[in-house]
């Protein structure tokens, strides 16, 4: 099984989101044998995710998560110290022009996955865009803002 996630790129309540991420995650990784993992790397709520599924892979060492990247990083601004070994970079998105690479990525995503874990708490923008996407291909979508 593989799972997606899609959140708004500010959020408040942190640990509360996070402590809710890590109970679903480890629910799906236990009961529902969900092994792959995408998400973005555009917003905290991407952020926290990452953070989570490290830790997770620690007590959980079957599973495989990815930071799915949109566009490759501006040489000139990495830096020294940023870490891109959990990412990968679609062959597909190398032609795709910046402005409309986040969304191409998000649909890739959708495509390859099952489950959405959601961070939506109105329905604008990008994340409850690609929440309701999910939901008209019949993903199963679990929203942590519920």
């Amino acid at each position: 099984m593989t799972v997606s996630f899609f959140g708004h790129r500010k959020i408040c309540g942190n640990e509360e989101i996070k402590r809710k991420l890590k109970e679903i995650l480890q629910k799906l990784i236990a009961e529902n044998g969900a092994t792959n993992f995408y998400v973005g790397n555009n917003g905290e709520y991407d952020t926290i995710v990452r953070k989570t599924l490290k830790e997770l892979k620690k007590d959980y060492p079957q599973i495989n998560y990815a930071v799915v990247l949109s566009y490759l990083p501006i040489e000139n601004k990495i830096k020294e110290n940023d870490d891109y070994s959990d990412t990968i970079f679609p062959e597909k998105l190398a032609k795709v022009p910046r402005r409309f690479a986040i969304d191409k990525r998000n649909h890739r995503m959708i495509e390859r996955s099952s489950v959405v874990v959601t961070y939506v708490k109105n329905n604008i923008g990008g994340a409850a865009k690609f929440k309701e996407t999910a939901e008209k291909k019949g993903l199963n979508i679990i929203n942590i803002s519920d």
